[in-house]
């Protein structure tokens, strides 16, 4: 069997080695069903216990109540940038958001086809490289809403806490990069969503968590499967759901609450990504390219001297076993994407490449 290298890849991206596992049995035969996961009918009673399952430890770990459905979904958050507006921002109506980065302005275009948005606060003037003083945001009026992406994977920045948005407004997040990374309160939020591919699971499952009283809201006429009080109502099932990715999540979910739950594996987040921002605080060969005091706990991104320098890292490293450092083009430069299921020991190699990549080109 070929062994597994160190994958830092920004999504989809590491799954945890104790569900790969369990999934390569259930490939075969979800327990004693005699028949795979991928071949089970999503209306059967083996599925039905996948997903009970699946939305239980979600509601467990999160401290999600019955006044939120949870939701399993697809398209990925880029649905969500227009599902969110089509469904809850009323026609004349303003939706404030916070612009920290590329996916921030996705969200905000596809908000724009709705209604009117406010720019609350944003990071563009220094390309990213920071997140907006939550006391300094301006918001609108009376807007419908407050979004915010939690984590900002390109540029390698994160929220150290949810801004509060205006009284009679609720508040959105796309939570795809950091989602149950870290201790969460869901009680807080309105509509919370995350594509699974970076923490959560593969690709092709989203996970929506909404109040339930925003179901209720029919701001326009929309078709049935953009609607969320299809999705609620139906218990994801109103068609067939991705049941490969919804069970794989569960998996997660479950391993998750195995480290010790959100508390613990927050700490875990924190001394892995620690020891890849102490070596460049310490070196004056790196750059880090988020500004201390916003630097997110799961993607790293820094630099070397030069763009010739950064090639040849990227280049070493693979042949050292360390895949997916290359960074995005809007930034230039290395990122480490560390998520839930990246193992310390990842880390700590990393380091030890870094330190001695920079004694040697330095």
């Amino acid at each position: 069997m070929t062994e597994r290298i160190y994958n830092f890849s920004a999504g989809p991206a590491v799954l945890p080695e104790p569900v790969l596992e369990q999934a390569r049995e259930d490939l075969w035969s979800l327990g004693d069903s005699g028949v795979g996961i991928l071949e089970h009918s999503h209306r059967g009673g083996p599925f039905d216990a996948v997903i009970e399952a699946a939305e239980a430890d979600c509601r467990s770990l999160a401290g999600v109540g019955d006044d939120h459905a949870v939701l399993f979904l697809q398209g990925g958050a880029s649905t969500q940038f227009f599902m969110l507006p089509a469904n809850l921002l009323p026609e004349g109506g303003t939706a404030d958001y916070v612009n920290t980065g590329s996916w921030s302005k996705k969200a905000i275009k596809e908000a724009k086809l709705y209604g009117n948005v406010h720019v609350a606060g944003s990071s563009e003037d220094e390309n990213f490289s920071y997140i907006p003083d939550l006391a300094s945001l301006s918001c609108s009026d009376s807007p419908t809403y407050l979004h915010f992406t939690s984590n900002n994977t390109i540029f390698g920045t994160q929220f150290q806490s949810e801004p509060t948005p205006p009284a009679g407004a609720f508040l959105a997040c796309d939570g795809s990069s950091d989602a149950f990374s870290r201790p969460i309160d869901l009680t807080r939020y309105g509509v919370y969503y995350a594509g699974a591919q970076k923490n959560l699971g593969p690709s092709g499952v989203t996970l929506v968590v909404i109040r339930r009283d925003l179901l209720e809201r029919k701001e326009r006429e929309l078709p049935t499967m953009l609607r969320y009080a299809t999705h609620a109502e139906q218990g994801s099932r109103y068609n067939t759901p991705p049941t490969f990715g919804i069970y794989l999540m569960g998996r997660v979910f479950r391993w998750i609450q195995d480290q010790g739950g959100l508390e613990l594996l927050g700490k875990q987040n924190e001394e892995k990504a620690a020891l890849l921002y102490d070596v460049l605080d310490e070196s004056a060969f790196y750059e880090a390219a988020a500004k201390a005091g916003t630097r997110s706990l799961m993607n790293v991104t820094f630099r070397t001297p030069s763009p010739e320098l950064d090639a040849q890292f990227v280049k070493e490293s693979l042949a050292a076993g360390l895949s997916g450092l290359k960074g995005h083009r809007s930034v230039g430069g290395m990122r480490a994407s560390i998520y839930n299921a990246f193992p310390r020991q990842g880390c700590q190699v990393l380091a030890e490449f870094m330190k001695d990549f920079a004694q040697r080109n330095g």
